[in-house]
């Protein structure tokens, strides 16, 4: 299969036509990269877990593009589920609530949910517009670095997809949030970049975390995600990421840093990718900085970001990238 990459301002129609045809299609939100089939297809739906190596049993998100859309995707629609979307959709936030019948298992895993988000990205809305709410993934190899640009995918897919919608870097560059509401609480399944102090002052409760579940709910919960294909540890402190640098290097290995660029000083001519300044240069840079890293290093040293908010989102894609080594 020969996978083109065209510029999504002009190529709506062709993806739609694509979609309607059984196909899949990548395009762009403010997130990452999805990986797009109709939603209601199952055949459709299945060519995803084909293409990327996907285990059937990691559920998708269902992206629309307009909230009356929920009603065919959801059995129940909680007045929460309102509240939240009125200040939050479009944007970076999935909400998990009871599937309709028109959901077909293969988009939930088998389970009687469906996680549904509405992305603040005027192609993938419009894309969705011309054709089905899609059923989409992150457009990356399963358990590689999540793609930030179209030439991400296009390294991970080519040849397993026929068409990419390139719509420029991803803003945000994190997964979104995902909020269970069919919980005895509303339930931060996984962090992203709306925060639970921001979903606080929606909801007055949030349960933060999740128990331990047999069907999972959300993307992300059961797997190894992120991960580069060379070794990965987050370090500390910016002193214990020089230290173990200079420790790989010493051994003969080719080590990288990964951290912003308030500690070039410190780290002196060692080599270091930045991720910027900011929390949310970090979120933003952090999957590109993985990716070029693996190509030309052998271990990457990721700096632990501290704080609250969009600092424990990021983190918790840099733990899950480093397999939870820390040095």
């Amino acid at each position: 299969m020969i996978t083109q990459i065209l510029n999504a301002k002009d190529s709506i129609q062709q993806a739609a036509s694509l979609i309607k045809r059984g196909e899949l299609v990548v395009f762009p939100t403010e997130t990452v990269y999805g990986l797009g089939a109709n939603a209601f297809d199952e055949n459709a739906v299945k060519k995803i877990f084909k293409a990327k190596g996907r285990p059937q049993d990691n559920p998708l998100i269902v992206h629309i593009s307009d909230i009356g859309q929920v009603a065919l995707l959801a059995r129940e629609i909680p007045a929460e589920f309102y509240s939240l979307a009125e200040k939050f959709m479009p944007g970076p936030l999935t909400v998990i609530l009871k599937k309709s019948d028109k959901v077909p298992y293969a988009v939930t895993a088998g389970g009687e949910t469906v996680g549904i988000r509405m992305p603040d990205n005027k192609w993938a809305r419009e894309l969705i517009a011309a054709s089905f709410p899609l059923a989409a993934p992150s457009a990356n190899r399963s358990k590689h670095v999540s793609p930030t640009t179209a030439l991400h995918v296009y390294e991970d897919l080519n040849g397993e997809i026929p068409l990419i919608l390139d719509g420029g870097d991803c803003r945000v560059g994190i997964e979104s949030t995902v909020l269970d509401l069919t919980s005895e609480l509303p339930t931060v399944l996984r962090p992203g970049a709306v925060t639970s102090d921001m979903l606080l002052e929606i909801l007055g409760e949030v349960c933060v975390g999740g128990k331990v579940i047999k069907v999972a709910k959300s993307p992300g919960m059961k797997y190894t995600h992120y991960a580069p294909t060379v070794e990965t540890v987050c370090a500390e402190n910016i002193v214990r990421a020089v230290a173990y640098y200079d420790l790989v290097a010493d051994r003969g290995g080719k080590p990288v840093l990964v951290a912003r660029d308030i500690y070039r000083d410190t780290v002196g001519d060692r080599a270091i990718i930045s991720l910027g300044i900011t929390a949310e240069d970090y979120a933003r840079n952090i999957y590109n900085a993985l990716r070029v890293a693996e190509k030309e290093y052998d271990c990457i040293i990721i700096e632990k970001l501290q704080g609250k908010g969009i600092a424990e989102s990021v983190m918790n894609r840099v733990e899950k990238a480093a397999g939870g080594k820390l040095v």
